[in-house]
Parts: structure tokens; sequence; C-alpha cells
């Protein structure tokens, strides 16, 4: 059970910093728009660094191969649940201008069904 939490905690630390990475850049334009599109790269693959220093972590806590609860099916379904859930919450913080609509709370529904199909024995 700890290392399943420990995943799945790692997780979350490394897709916010994921998403920050991938979608800071526009959140936070107004401060970086004085930056080139190099420099911005830069800065997205320090923070995407970041992310890496804890999902190899995860992944290798979590995978069966290091005896960890999880196949490497239900890593990445988990993780995939993950992402949407983080990004949802920076959505909804940082993104005002866009709205939760009812076609991504189904998506949603279709990935928590995946996640029932994926631990399916």
């Amino acid at each position: 059970m700890l290392k399943a939490l420990s995943t799945i905690g790692l997780l979350l630390i490394s897709n916010s910093f994921m998403t920050l990475a991938w979608y800071g850049q526009i959140a936070f334009r107004s401060r970086l728009e004085k930056l080139s599109i190099a420099a911005i790269i830069l800065l997205s693959w320090g923070v995407a660094l970041a992310e890496y220093a804890f999902m190899v972590p995860a992944n290798r806590i979590g995978s069966e191969a290091f005896g960890g609860p999880f196949t490497l099916w239900q890593l990445k379904v988990i993780q995939e649940v993950i992402s949407l859930s983080v990004f949802t919450l920076f959505m909804l913080y940082f993104m005002k201008n866009e709205a939760l609509r009812w076609n991504h709370i189904a998506g949603f529904v279709c990935l928590i069904l995946a996640v029932y199909f994926i631990f399916k024995r």
C-alpha cells in the first residue's frame, strides 16, 4: 500500500511540473512575453527536468518489474488520470477564459471507466 501511495504522490508532483512546463508559458504569457522562444523552451526544459525527477522514481516504485503493485498498463492509465486531473485544476485556477464543459466531464468519466477496465483481472 505504501508503494502505491508513494507512486501516486510522486505522479501528482510530477504532473504538476509537467503541466507547468507545457502550459505555464501560456498561463504566464504577460510575464514571459519579453523572452525569446528559445529562452521559453529552456525554461520549460528546466521545469520538465523537475518533472522527470519525480516521474522516474514514481514509475520504478510503482512498477511490478521493481516490486511495485502496478502493471505498466495500470501505471499509464493512473498517470493519464492524474495528468488530466492536475490539468483541470490548472485550467480552472489559471486560465479563467476556458470553461469546464459537459463534454470534458464526459471524457473524465470515460477515463474513470478506463481505470476500472485496466484494473479488472
